[in-house]
């Protein structure tokens, strides 16, 4: 785990190589700390549904952290016949696999938590002693949840957030967006418990479905994103936001070679890194090999994220290329 020079072919610059090194940090810390939370809370779940959901999350937050780590590994190597275009998907694959496993655990959690609703269980939260004091268990369920937010809303969310566009790291930045919204999680279940302890028994079903609910979008959304990433859609920012504005820097690029009349470009996200295949009509019949092989390493040039390029001459512009505008 510790080269972070290369993403196959590709060379990285200093700032993806200290940006990856800083990954690596925080996923494992997040590890750590999350599964040093999922203990603690173990000892106060008690009979909460609310409590016992957010512990399933907490669990399932592990997985975004181990499918980077694992992807890492395999996005480092280098192309090779059996692989032609490198191992840059498994990226893509360990972000499908988180967003399939939260779906479907969060549709379970759900009907369960509907489930309950309709039975009209009425959980119990009892007392516990705690240095000779009888305390009720809810306070510590509140006061645990209130402590062991802070990780995720403060320190590894935001610092994940700011590595995953250095890194263009769909996977990171879904586990940093997850991380930061931990904070409705925490809410909801010290609603649920408050509600327990006031007498208002549907309040803890009530968090806990909301929980799953939030569950379920997560896993929606990534599981969205990781499909048609690895169905080669147009390259998007790391965000899904919006079309990446590299396709259009790289027809400027070609446009302003003195022997391009027009040019577009179809480029895929690999997974941290683009394959591009640009498309020429040249102003005349004739190309020069050295044309080619300049114009490819220009705009290779053009950023760290460029794994191969291709650039064809033809008579006509696909229609399904990128022109740039």
């Amino acid at each position: 785990m510790t080269g972070t020079k290369q993403f196959g072919r590709t060379e990285l610059p200093e700032e993806q190589q200290q940006a990856t090194r800083k990954a690596v940090r925080w996923e494992i810390f997040t590890i750590v700390y999350t599964s040093i939370t999922i203990t603690v809370i173990a000892l106060v779940v008690g009979e909460s549904q609310a409590m016992r959901t957010a512990w399933i999350e907490d669990m399932l937050s592990l997985i975004p952290q181990f499918a980077f780590l694992l992807a890492l590994l395999f996005v480092r190597r280098r192309p090779t016949r059996k692989h032609p275009y490198g191992l840059h998907r498994a990226m893509g694959v360990g972000h499908l696999v988180a967003g399939v496993a939260l779906l479907a655990v969060g549709l379970n959690l759900a009907a369960e938590a509907v489930a309950g609703l309709i039975r009209g269980e009425h959980p119990t939260i009892g007392t516990v002693q705690v240095f000779g004091q009888t305390i009720w268990l809810g306070w510590l369920m509140v006061a645990v949840m209130a402590v062991v937010i802070v990780g995720p809303v403060f320190f590894y969310g935001p610092a994940k957030a700011k590595l995953a566009p250095v890194l263009h790291n769909k996977l990171l930045y879904a586990d940093a967006d997850m991380a930061k919204a931990d904070w409705q999680t925490t809410v909801a279940s010290i609603v649920g418990v408050l509600g327990v302890g006031a007498g208002v028994w549907w309040l803890d079903g009530a968090a806990a479905l909301f929980i799953s609910l939030g569950i379920i979008w997560d896993g929606f959304r990534n599981t969205k994103t990781a499909i048609v990433d690895l169905m080669d859609q147009r390259a998007r920012t790391f965000d899904s936001a919006e079309p990446h504005p590299l396709a259009r820097d790289v027809v400027s690029y070609l446009r302003s070679r003195p022997w391009v009349d027009q040019a577009a470009v179809r480029m895929r996200d690999q997974g941290q890194v683009f394959h591009i295949e640009a498309f020429v009509v040249p102003h005349h019949r004739g190309v020069r090999t050295a044309d080619l092989t300049a114009a490819s390493e220009g705009i290779a040039d053009l950023d760290w994220k460029v794994q191969d390029v291709v650039i064809v001459p033809v008579e006509k512009l696909p229609d399904e290329a990128d022109p740039g505008r």
